[in-house]
């Protein structure tokens, strides 16, 4: 989409998701909008925008990372060992090991 806001800064994107949230006649939690670059001169923004059915459907197909940015996930948690530990599994092992190593990991953390 492309957003023009000649002699103005660039609009936010709360406002462009209760806009499109009007424009559509859906509620404002169901828009995400991201991406939206700045063009060169200014007065206009382009971006992308997803409009869900429902905030169930928003929640199972949304990446996670747009899911933290909206306020409706949370952001794993870990400490500066956890972090290192992880970095020097991640260089120890390598090629399908790596593999069976992360699926080994996986299958301890869900015991």
């Amino acid at each position: 989409m492309d957003v023009t806001h000649v002699g103005q800064a660039p609009v936010s994107k709360k406002d462009i998701c209760t806009q499109l949230a009007k424009l559509h006649k859906v509620d404002a939690k169901n828009v995400v909008v991201y991406g939206f670059r700045t063009v060169f001169g200014g007065s206009r923004s382009s971006g992308f925008g997803l409009i869900y059915d429902s905030l169930e459907d928003l929640k199972k197909f949304e990446p996670r990372h747009r899911l933290i940015r909206a306020e409706m996930g949370t952001k794993k948690t870990r400490t500066r060992k956890q972090w290192k530990d992880l970095k020097k599994k991640k260089r120890t092992t390598w090629g399908t090991g790596r593999r069976a190593a992360a699926r080994a990991a996986k299958k301890a953390a869900a015991a």
